[in-house]
């Protein structure tokens, strides 16, 4: 087989689809028939946006979300009333459902993976909208701690929803296109982040919240907290409705498992196994990459509420209720102007890899900024107190652009995949690992948080000495990120051998 067949050009914004090794060539063989299969060439650079697409499967996107947090206004008190449980015990429970859907996700997460890339993409985004659907509304009428756990394992088994669209969304983009498509699908996310817990919020409980049109419902007096997650199961069916009607299958034909077609000259063939994909050029330090984003990202969520919340003598902001709702507002805000606004054209200009070194490079000095505006509210003073409310919603707009590296760490798993044969399953194997890391990273550094502000360990600011190092572990791992030209010509000298 040529070169030319088995090596595509690569750039850093382009997905690398070449194979490993010599003896990969009949899935390059493959790839090549149904990439013509399907109405042209994957590289076809010049091939437009298809919009619809991306906006029915940013819809099933914004569903995830929604579910996931629309529980968390209310889980505390359910708990506690499912439980019967002292005050003191609901954070144990309520966390230890949380974690425990986490650790489902990551043990079936490969599975999703592996069976979009054998069965096709759309059935198994289908298959798992609907279990998750189903789960959700269980879970608003369990009625004891157990049933909360088992109804929220069960959400969690269903978790194939944003790795086959992620996939998906890969699939419809080219290199000019791409991320434009994961900006949108970033967008997405964040609204479902907005949105789930105002879902949750408004609707709980509605017998006591709305008596004049919910006290005479018995039902809703048995189940106080089915409203919410009927709401949302329908919207995940809503969004199962579009699936089935609007979005297009991209896994081509001839690498579906079954697919029967007898006119495919191209073989039928399993997908490289998990360990195979992990010895890939550059898959190794991009999956490592992916984590330690991952981690800066559930660690810095986890403590800057409270620490915003925490009186400003103990290393904190001193926030009320209201700040706090304005500050997480401007967060919100100011990480959809920077992955709608300035992603697109940064990652264009300067690359992918060039968008998570400047990301990188924040992160420290974001962290850093936290300690020191507490600082400035300690001197006490009216000039201290405007310049902390100046400086604060300042750096808070800025220093949020970091979360650019989540898209862009999306973009460099698209291109170091092997072949579009295991595009699925790398993606579940990065998801594999959001979902450990959200199994106990919340709870390891709010505790340490809590430590640090008790003993007040280097005068409250432990924990943002131990954030400050852990960015600059992305700071020098980042340098790291395969160069894909690099990898190009590695794959062309041992063809060549």
């Amino acid at each position: 087989m040529k070169d030319d067949n088995i090596v595509r050009d690569a750039t850093e914004q382009t997905p690398l689809l070449a194979a490993a090794a010599a003896d990969t060539a009949p899935i390059n063989d493959a790839v090549e028939h149904a990439q013509h299969e399907s109405n042209g060439s994957a590289d076809d650079e010049d091939k437009p946006l298809p919009v619809w697409q991306i906006v029915a499967l940013c819809y099933a996107r914004w569903v995830e979300p929604v579910a996931f947090f629309s529980i968390f206004p209310y889980i505390n008190e359910m708990a506690q009333v499912n439980g019967q449980l002292a005050i003191t015990d609901v954070g144990f429970y309520s966390g230890l459902i949380e974690s425990l859907f986490s650790l489902t996700q990551m043990l079936v997460m490969v599975m999703w993976g592996k069976a979009a890339d054998r069965f096709g993409r759309k059935p198994v985004l289908v298959s798992s909208l609907i279990g998750v659907s189903f789960a959700t509304a269980l879970f608003g009428m369990a009625k004891t701690i157990w049933q909360m756990v088992l109804f929220r394992c069960l959400a969690g088994i269903f978790a194939g929803t944003i790795v086959t669209i992620r996939t998906m969304i890969s699939e419809h983009s080219t290199p000019k296109t791409q991320a434009r498509a994961f900006s949108w699908f970033a967008f997405a996310g964040n609204l479902g982040i907005l949105f789930g817990p105002l879902i949750g919020g408004v609707l709980a409980d509605p017998a006591r919240q709305y008596p004049g049109l919910f006290s005479s419902v018995r039902f809703f007096q048995d189940y106080p907290y089915a409203l919410p997650s009927l709401a949302v199961a329908t919207m995940g069916l809503s969004a199962v409705a579009v699936t089935v009607i609007f979005t297009e299958e991209t896994l081509p034909k001839s690498l579906v498992a079954g697919s029967g077609s007898e006119e495919s000259a191209a073989p039928k063939i399993e997908p490289p196994s998990t360990r195979d994909l992990l010895k890939s050029p550059g898959v190794p330090i991009v999956l490592y990459v992916y984590g330690v984003i991952m981690i800066l990202a559930h660690s810095y969520t986890a403590i800057v509420t409270v620490f915003w919340y925490t009186p400003v003598p103990l290393g904190g902001f001193g926030f009320s209720s209201l700040q706090i709702s304005l500050m997480m507002g401007l967060t919100g805000f100011s990480q959809a102007v920077w992955i709608l606004l300035a992603f697109p054209p940064l990652q264009h200009r300067i690359g992918t890899n060039g968008v998570l070194r400047l990301c990188a490079n924040v992160y420290p000095v974001f962290f850093a900024v936290c300690p020191l505006l507490n600082l400035l509210l300690r001197v006490g003073t009216p000039a201290a107190a405007t310049a902390f409310w100046i400086v604060a919603p300042t750096t808070l707009a800025i220093g949020v652009g970091v979360s650019m590296s989540f898209t862009a760490i999306q973009l460099a798993l698209n291109d170091v995949s092997p072949s579009p044969l295991t595009l699925g399953t790398l993606n579940a194997l990065a998801l594999s690992i959001t979902s450990g890391l959200r199994a106990f990273s919340p709870a390891l550094f709010a505790g340490l948080f809590a430590v640090g502000v008790k003993t007040q360990l280097l005068w409250g600011y432990a924990i943002w000495v131990l954030m400050v190092a852990l960015g600059l572990v992305f700071t020098v791992s980042s340098r790291f990120m395969p160069n894909y030209d690099r990898l190009r010509r590695q794959i062309e000298t041992e063809e060549a051998r």
